[in-house]
Order: C-alpha cells, then sequence, then structure tokens
C-alpha cells in the first residue's frame, strides 16, 4: 500500500494514482542501488512460478483425470454404478474442503519448502495407487486421500506469492498459476487418449494406466520440487543480498509481507468476523460448482453428443486451450487497469452464454461450442475471484486463513455438484447445466455485491484520512511502539475492485 500523506491520492475507484506513485518511487530507489526492477521481477517469476505451476498442473491432473479413465472401463472393471462413481468425486471434496484451513496453518507454522512438496508427494502416491484399487471401497478411500492430500496447495500458493509480490503484481502470477488447471484439462486428454492404447500392457487396463503413470510423475515432481521451491524472500539463495534488501523495502509500504507475525488465534478469529472475507468465499462458491463439474464431466458430456470415447477424449482439448489463452488475456487487462469485479461478471456471462446453448439446442455442433464459452468464462474468473483476498486481505494470518476458508466455503459447491450429472440425466444433463446456469448468475451478483462493498469502504477510508498527516504504511510495522497495525482495517488501505 503506498503512502497517503495526500488525500488525492486516494482513488477509491481504481488506486491507478496510488499504484503509479508507489512504481516510480519504487523505481527510482532501484535506480539509486543498480538494480533493474524490471529484470528483478522477471528474475522472480523464473525462479518462483515455473516449480508451483507445473505443482498445480500435476494436482489438477490427477484429481480430474478419473473422468478420463471412466470412459476407458473403471467403472465396469470396479463393477459400480455410475451413480457410486459420483460418491467418490463427493469424497475427494469432502476430504479437500475439511482440510484447506488445517493445511495453511501448518504451512504458516513451517516453511514452503518443506510443506508444499511433502503434500505433493503425498498425493503422488494416493494417485499412483488409485490405479490398482479392487473395488467400491478402495475407490471411495483413495478420492478422500487424495482430496485430504491436494487441500493444501491452491491456498498455500495464493499466500505464498503474496509474500514476494505487491498488490498489484500478484493477480497476473496467480492467474498464470491458476492457468495451469485449463492446461491439465487439455494434457489430461491428449495423456488419456495415447495411455488408453496401453490396454492389456502388464496385464492391466488402459484407465489404470493412467493412474499409475501420472501419479508416478507426481511422486518425482514432488521430489525435484524439495530443491526447487524457495521460502521467503529474505532467505531466498538466489538473491544477492541487496536484491533481498530491494524486495523488502518495494513489499514494506504496499503490504504486511515484511512483518515478523507470529500465528494467533485472534488473527484468526478475525478473519471470521469479517463480512468482506465471506463474500469472497461466496464467490469462489458459485464459481467452484460450474468450475469442478465441467473438468470433471466434459469428457462424458462431449460422448454423450454422439463421440466415441477416443474422440471425446481429444475433442475435450480444445475447450481448455481457449481457457487457458482467455485467462491469460483477462489477468493482463485486469492487471493493467486494476479492475476485478467487471472481468469476473463479464466472464461469467459469457460462460452463462454457454450452458445456454448447452441446455436449449441438441444439435452436437452447437452444444460443443457451448463447452468452450463455458470452459472460456468459468477459468478466467476463477482466477480473479481466487486472487482477490490475497489482494485485500491483511496481515499475514487473517490473509493466509481467509485464501483456505474462500476455497473450503467454496469447494462445498464443487461437493454439490458431484453429483448432479447422473446417470439418470444423460444425454443432455439438464439438471446439471441447470445448476451451472444458476450458479454463474448467482456469481454475477455476489461479486456485483463485493464490487459496491469495497469501493463504499474505499469511499469511507479515503473521507475519514483527508486532510490528515500520517506516516507510510510501512513505518508502523513494529518501528513504533505507540501504534498498532491495523491490517486491512488501517485507514490508508485501499481495496482492489
Amino acid at each position: 500500500m503506498a503512502s497517503t500523506d495526500e488525500p488525492k491520492e486516494l482513488d477509491p475507484a481504481t488506486n491507478v494514482s496510488q499504484n503509479n506513485l508507489a512504481a516510480s518511487t519504487s523505481s527510482r530507489d532501484a535506480e539509486a542501488i543498480g538494480i533493474n526492477e524490471k529484470s528483478l521481477l522477471r528474475k522472480l517469476d523464473y525462479r518462483l512460478l515455473p516449480p508451483l505451476t507445473l505443482l498445480y498442473l500435476l494436482s489438477f491432473l490427477d484429481r480430474s483425470n478419473v473422468g478420463n479413465a471412466k470412459l476407458e472401463g473403471m467403472t465396469t472393471d470396479i463393477k459400480m454404478s455410475g451413480n457410486e462413481y459420483l460418491n467418490g468425486l463427493t469424497l475427494y471434496f469432502v476430504g479437500y474442503v475439511l482440510f484447506e484451513i488445517p493445511c495453511n496453518i501448518v504451512l504458516k507454522k513451517t516453511t514452503p519448502r518443506t510443506w508444499l512438496p511433502t503434500l505433493t508427494l503425498i498425493w503422488g502416491i494416493v494417485a499412483t495407487l488409485l490405479g490398482v484399487v479392487q473395488n467400491y471401497s478402495g475407490y471411495l478411500a483413495s478420492r478422500f486421500f487424495l482430496g485430504v492430500a491436494e487441500s493444501g496447495l491452491f491456498p498455500g500458493v495464493v499466500y505464498y506469492i503474496s509474500m514476494w509480490y505487491k498488490r498489484n503484481e500478484q493477480h497476473y502470477r496467480v492467474s498464470l498459476f491458476f492457468s495451469a488447471a485449463s492446461l491439465a484439462g487439455a494434457f489430461g486428454g491428449i495423456l488419456a487418449w495415447g495411455i488408453g492404447h496401453m490396454r492389456g500392457v502388464g496385464g492391466y487396463s488402459g484407465w489404470r494406466w493412467i493412474f499409475i503413470l501420472e501419479g508416478l510423475v507426481t511422486v518425482i515432481a514432488s521430489i525435484i520440487a524439495y530443491f526447487w521451491v524457495y521460502n521467503y524472500p529474505s532467505t531466498a539463495e538466489f538473491l544477492s543480498k541487496e536484491e533481498r534488501e530491494f524486495i523488502q523495502f518495494r513489499l514494506k509500504n504496499d503490504s504486511d509481507a515484511t512483518r515478523d507475525e507470529n500465528f494467533t488465534w485472534s488473527a484468526v478469529l478475525d478473519t471470521f468476523k469479517d463480512p468482506k472475507v465471506w463474500l469472497y468465499c461466496a464467490g469462489f462458491h458459485t464459481m467452484s460448482l460450474p468450475l469442478y463439474t465441467l473438468s470433471l464431466f466434459l469428457p462424458t458430456i462431449i460422448k454423450e453428443l454422439g463421440y466415441s470415447a477416443a474422440q471425446a477424449q481429444l475433442l475435450s482439448v480444445p475447450p481448455y486451450a481457449v481457457a487457458f489463452i482467455l485467462t491469460l488475456t483477462v489477468a493482463i487487462a485486469s492487471e493493467k487497469t486494476h479492475i476485478r469485479a467487471p472481468f469476473i461478471m463479464g466472464t461469467s456471462a459469457l460462460a452463462c452464454i454457454g450452458y445456454i446453448l448447452l441446455l436449449s439446442d441438441h444439435r452436437a455442433g452447437v452444444s460443443y461450442l457451448g463447452t468452450i464459452l463455458a470452459a472460456a468464462g468459468i477459468y478466467p474468473s476463477v482466477a480473479i475471484v481466487l486472487s482477490w483476498p490475497a489482494n485485500n486481505v491483511s496481515g499475514q494470518t487473517k490473509r493466509c486463513i481467509a485464501n483456505a476458508l474462500q476455497i473450503s466455503v467454496g469447494n462445498i459447491g464443487a461437493v454439490i455438484g458431484t453429483q448432479l450429472y447422473r446417470v439418470e440425466t444423460s444425454p443432455r444433463y439438464f439438471l446439471g447445466h441447470g445448476f451451472a446456469l444458476g450458479y454463474l448468475v448467482a456469481n454475477i451478483f455476489v461479486v456485483g455485491v463485493l464490487w459496491v462493498v469495497l469501493r463504499a469502504e474505499n469511499i469511507a477510508k479515503a473521507r475519514e484520512i483527508e486532510g490528515k498527516e500520517s506516516r507510510p504504511f510501512g513505518e508502523e510495522n513494529g518501528e513504533f511502539e505507540d501504534e498498532v497495525f491495523l491490517g486491512d482495517k488501517d485507514p490508508r488501505w485501499v481495496f482492489q475492485t
């Protein structure tokens, strides 16, 4: 957060003046000590984002490849009904929801280098074991523990990114990281098509090899991640002493990332008492149902349009490819304009059009276009929704818990969604498509309410400090005993809208 010595710099609508002032000040200080700020940011991106993006790609691949395995005969071999298959999808999200907050508490008490690769190793082992399950009970247990192990990655990484980048830099990085989900969908279809041809190798069906091979890749990646993931700027080995100090400096007046904040239960309680946090939760809840129903059921939806299983695997690639491109495009536009809510509402409306096509026209070509528009709208919206509290919540423990709470509450929508695409509703799946459309409309409403609330609080903050002299945000981070750190309650903290 930038200094607000002059009230006119507090623009409650966009905060553009603040961001430009902070950027120019930061650039001058960088030049003074011989550091190229843009080069330093690129260095951080190259070092931090590739391992995180790879881990999330594998995470999304390992949770959604069950849809590809179903097309390759998993339910027949394990002697499960279609609705019993859905119960396993539900149990995954039950484990996911229950353990997200505990996982982020562990992250806060340990380090990213220790915790994130350990989670990856555990879910990689579970994902591999899915390939050797012999009955319905084994399928249910594997899906539940896969959800438990994967629950800490996304909220942990969102919090981690907030400790490295300034607030107006975080959204693009979170979106780049989240775009791995759409890449996973695209790769999943291609891989499943190829691996499916291994049926009979080693006496195993093709669907078993999907789990085994993709799970083993995750295990290998987790071992590499112990050496590839870094902790926080103050200890990162790839930075020089001057670069560490400059990163600390540029964060100091922008957020709480440089504070030496210990975990406290009072900060956890403060998170639960903030109505805005619950609106962030509702924002993701209304996106998680369409997000996960699409990622889990897209191959089946396409197959029911009249295509073969092999064709459906390959035809699941284009919707994700379009979603990947649009996710990055919208992220760049949102970052440059410092606007969040209108982009979410716009892309959610695009997804609504996709589901309207799926519900209203039975022709295969039109319905397939609907899946492309649905994916193209859902993924950009989710990326912004998930990065929003990382931009707007302060201090560290509150933000850490808010990130986890948002995804926990949000994924209750996924729990509901896993029961909607039932066998008896095929091939048109009116129930599932109708719920997804209703949730997207609700998302537009919730985001609109949050937009109004944040703008109103910005205006109130601007009026509160107008005409007052105040030190920059970073100066009271424990340096002055007579001042209390207020986090996002500080009148100088401007919410990104």
